[in-house]
């Protein structure tokens, strides 16, 4: 018999399913998760969850683009991105991650972090899936990062692209870190170091960003 949830349109009952395999691989991780565990979240029977799905990997590709496209509304849609300051849209980044460590540790860690820890050697598409992800929201944060460095330190050797994925290896790392001691304030010590890093790269930023605004046409 079909359940009144699985009744719904196809595309909600997916979305449905991406959700509960979003929230629950961050909380329990891919291995130990079960296609099961991702209905009985959805409120789906395996049935339903097969019509859309070859597999949990395929549901685990999928997912990953899920989260990746839901971070990247949360993200375009932070009230840093208003700053006309590229240097203080940067901070700003930092500052809004920090401002998200809310909840309990599954709600604010990563799920692409999450996976590619346990399957990077075991499944290559979830690794690849994850590699990309990473990767276009490093691209994120590297426009600005770009536009900063070519105000305030236009002559130092580091490239936006690695500063942009460094800035999330860091992320990264603290998640891990919030996990190993069960709480979020280790992760917002090292966002707090992360800005402070960040200031440091571009310490000349008052300076150089007044000299651009003064030369802006009126």
């Amino acid at each position: 018999m079909t359940s009144r949830v699985e009744s719904i349109q196809g595309t909600d009952a997916r979305t449905r399913l991406l959700d509960a395999a979003v929230d629950v691989i961050r909380a329990q991780g891919y291995s130990a998760t079960t296609v099961d565990d991702i209905c009985h979240r959805a409120g789906l029977t395996k049935g339903g969850f097969f019509h859309h799905f070859r597999s949990k990997e395929d549901c685990a590709v999928a997912a990953a683009e899920h989260f990746a496209v839901r971070a990247e509304t949360l993200f375009e849609s932070a009230a840093f991105r208003g700053l006309d300051d590229p240097r203080e849209r940067v901070l700003g980044y930092v500052d809004f991650r920090k401002a998200i460590l809310q909840g309990d540790l599954p709600q604010f860690t990563c799920l692409l972090g999450t996976m590619v820890q346990e399957a990077y050697e075991t499944h290559p598409v979830i690794r690849a899936a994850c590699d990309r992800y990473i990767g276009e929201h490093a691209a994120f944060v590297g426009q600005d990062i770009a536009q900063a460095k070519a105000l305030y330190a236009p002559a130092a050797e580091w490239t936006p692209e690695s500063l942009a994925l460094f800035t999330q290896s860091v992320i990264q790392g603290a998640f891990i870190l919030a996990k190993a001691q069960h709480g979020a304030a280790v992760a917002a010590d090292c966002l707090d170091h992360l800005r402070r890093y960040l200031e440091g790269l571009f310490a000349s930023g008052a300076t150089a960003w007044t000299a651009s605004e003064e030369r802006r046409p009126q």
